[in-house]
């Protein structure tokens, strides 16, 4: 490319010229900035995805990148309050339900996230990497239990997939790694620890989600396979609770403060008294490190973040509860 100033040819990897400083991408920036303007009063998650588009066309340190950066910021805020945002559809969608209906009628609710769903299937990286994972658990569990395993690493990743696509970010559909999991790839990072908290708590309240429809298959019938199955898909979900590195876990302590720790430090130990599953010991341990780690605690978010405690506080509870049920014929 030539820089639109001077005319020095630049990669079109920079954002602004090495000689005059100009802008490299200006064209497309307006653009960009029109897009979002346009969109931002009926389609804020559209205007979202424009002005992250934007961010990476800027040098980081410049005015006009902190500029969209907070404008971005006061946008997933939006997005999050549901202010003509399909977030805001998706939690009155979920209230509704549960008014109308109660628990069958929010099992239905989730069963609408279908046809998200089968989008990511049609990735050839996506199925095919979800085959191979497919062998190597089915030669250790059998075909129903490694399936049932598959599907539930598999609703956990689009989980975070749709918290990203609903906050503008791009994301790619999940990539499986046989015999450690998945994986997804971003082009950009969550810019703020709330927006951080929001996609790594997406993926277990999603294998929630998971693991109580197994479930309910199991009591309508379907047999002990699915009990394991929800048992097994919880297990997963709460080891991804540990607050630890890049755990999910650890993505939504870091938008906490130091109070919200320490409750959450009190609740976990609350319910392994009560449920006795061993992996709230690890939960705890690893949310003590954060009180007393000194690197830890200078990231004491400046403000607290109530819907990811709460979330949070849920999910183990939740989820603990479900791996202590007793799968029929299991020892």
């Amino acid at each position: 490319m030539r820089c639109p100033g001077c005319g020095t040819e630049v990669s079109p990897a920079r954002q602004s010229c090495p000689l005059c400083h100009a802008l490299i991408h200006a064209e497309e920036l307006k653009q960009l900035a029109r897009e979002a303007e346009e969109a931002e009063a009926d389609r804020p998650a559209d205007a979202l995805n424009a002005w992250r588009s934007a961010l990476e066309l800027l040098p980081p340190e410049s005015g006009q990148a902190r500029t969209i950066a907070q404008r971005a910021e006061a946008l997933s805020r939006r997005v999050e309050t549901g202010g003509g945002s399909s977030a805001g559809g998706e939690s009155r969608g979920l209230r509704s339900a549960w008014k109308g209906g109660g628990v069958v009628a929010v099992l239905a609710f989730i069963l609408t996230k279908a046809k998200f769903l089968l989008l990511g299937l049609t990735k050839i990286g996506t199925l095919g990497t979800m085959l191979l994972s497919l062998g190597v658990y089915w030669s250790i569990f059998g075909w129903r239990l490694a399936l049932g395993l598959i599907l539930s690493i598999y609703v956990h990743e689009m989980g975070h997939v749709a918290a990203l696509h609903r906050l503008g970010f791009p994301a790619s559909a999940p990539t499986f790694i046989p015999g450690l999991g998945a994986f997804i790839r971003l082009k950009q990072r969550p810019v703020s620890p709330r927006e951080d908290a929001r996609v790594g708590l997406a993926g277990p309240i999603w294998g929630l989600g998971a693991a109580l429809v197994a479930w309910g298959v199991h009591l309508a019938g379907g047999g002990p396979i699915w009990a394991a199955v929800a048992r097994l898909g919880a297990w997963i979900n709460l080891f991804n609770l540990l607050p630890l590195g890049p755990l999910d876990g650890g993505r939504a302590f870091g938008a906490l403060s130091k109070g919200q720790r320490v409750a959450l430090v009190v609740w976990i130990g609350g319910v392994w008294y009560f449920v006795r599953e061993g992996l709230l010991i690890l939960l705890l341990l690893g949310a003590v490190f954060w009180l007393f780690n000194p690197r830890k605690a200078a990231a004491d978010a400046p403000e607290e973040d109530r819907l990811a405690f709460f979330q949070y506080a849920g999910l183990v509870a939740v989820l603990a509860a479900l791996t202590a049920l007793k799968v029929p014929g299991a020892p």
